[in-house]
């Protein structure tokens, strides 16, 4: 189960003017549970997105991007899980279009104004007729309130839904912000095996949404690791739907920064869902990098921490063999590190010091906190005044159990 992250209470998550979500179950890998999403947006709102950087990109990525490129405003989402429509080739792209025709054609709009998304099994054909069965289903319950079903329709090795809103003040009018994400497992910075989708109500104009989405997923979904790996299909999709009180007309702007900072307050609570619910995850790990010449190298070191599997073992057992962090430390790729200046600290204990044992450190207090369901893992440099944030899991066996039998 997730490291103390609650369930999602529907009466919570507030509705977004603007933007519904119906969903269906399709059958499209199980039969009995939902598979197929619709996200329908009023006419005017703004979409921007940011998609994953591996280059066996999945054919909804690759129709989602050519779509948000385009001239026609987008009008509709649609996901599906239990396959990811990736290393389908020329047929895969074929069935994106043909799920963004069926649905256009439903919702009386163009193919090129629906952006698709698929998450699931690679390299196994797209069932296209069973997700485009499902559409009308979809859309006769397509609901502003239907945020807690449409985290349920995105999950796939996933335990819990993921589910967060805020409703904030900002120059004197409300605004409403909803989002919702999926993933496990596959997960790495740039982006992970995740999809993350955050409505608000403000309005926004297109390049400056491109701005916020980029901004708050280098905050949040670029800050997490569960086991290195780069999915096919990871997309992150705000959406402004225009339909509130506050509209944003220039970055330079106090309301700009306030609305930036609250969807990134949004998107690392997402985010930070996905690793409580790593598969197999047992413990929730933060790991802050201070005092680095620039954010770049405190992001290798804090990665090369993140990924190792003998660290993240190593908390899994509750073990203090803290020298492993040093290891990682060490082959972070920084060639001009002085490891004599460097400190390590585990939550409230100094570990490391001026770069060897610290003469105080006694193994009974690193045992302490490796106990904890969450801990925070601090290195200082003493190389400037950069610093960077991510966040990651243990290792546990059930991981390797879970991943074994995905496909049965």
């Amino acid at each position: 189960m997730s490291v103390n992250s609650p369930l999602p209470i529907a009466s919570n998550l507030k509705p977004v003017a603007g933007f519904e979500m119906g969903y269906a179950q399709a059958g499209i890998k199980k039969p009995g549970r939902k598979d197929v999403l619709v996200m329908r947006l009023a006419e005017g709102a703004t979409v921007a997105g940011v998609f994953t950087t591996n280059r066996f990109c999945a054919a909804p990525v690759q129709v989602a991007k050519m779509h948000l490129a385009g001239t026609k405003p987008i009008r509709a989402l649609v996901i599906n899980t239990g396959n990811a429509n990736a290393g389908t080739g020329e047929a895969g792209l074929a069935n994106a279009q043909a799920t963004c025709d069926a649905l256009a054609k439903l919702l009386g709009c163009d193919a090129q104004q629906i952006l698709p998304f698929s998450t699931g099994v690679i390299l196994e054909p797209l069932p296209v007729d069973k997700l485009i069965t499902g559409l009308p289903a979809a859309i006769a319950n397509l609901q502003t309130d239907n945020w807690l079903s449409a985290a349920e329709a995105i999950m796939t090795t996933d335990t819990q839904p993921k589910a967060a809103s805020r409703s904030v003040i900002i120059a004197g009018k409300r605004v409403t912000l909803t989002g919702i994400s999926k993933g496990a497992g596959m997960i790495k910075p740039n982006m992970a095996t995740m999809l993350g989708y955050i409505a608000c109500d403000a309005k926004v104009p297109q390049p400056l949404l491109e701005e916020l989405v980029r901004y708050a997923a280098n905050q949040s979904f670029n800050c997490i690791t569960i086991d290195g790996d780069t999915s096919t299909n990871d997309s992150f999709i705000l959406t402004a739907t225009g339909a509130g009180e506050l509209h944003i007309h220039d970055a330079a702007t106090a309301e700009y920064v306030a609305l930036r900072d609250v969807i990134t307050e949004l998107a690392q609570e997402l985010a930070q869902m996905i690793v409580r619910d790593g598969e197999g995850a047992t413990k929730f790990i933060t790991i802050k990098i201070e005092q680095g010449q620039s954010e770049e190298e405190c992001k290798k070191i804090a990665y090369a921490i993140g990924h190792s599997p003998l660290v993240k073992t190593a908390f899994f057992a509750s073990d203090p063999n803290l020298g492993r962090i040093l290891a990682a430390i060490g082959y972070a790729g920084l060639h001009d590190l002085d490891v004599s200046t460097l400190n390590l600290y585990l939550d409230d204990v100094w570990v490391a010091k001026n770069g060897g044992r610290n003469p105080d450190y006694r193994e009974e207090q690193g045992q302490r906190v490796m106990q904890q369901s969450e801990i925070t893992v601090r290195v200082t440099l003493a190389r400037g005044t950069a610093h960077a944030t991510i966040w990651t899991c243990d290792l546990s066996h059930d991981y390797v159990s879970i991943n074994a039998d995905y496909r049965s």
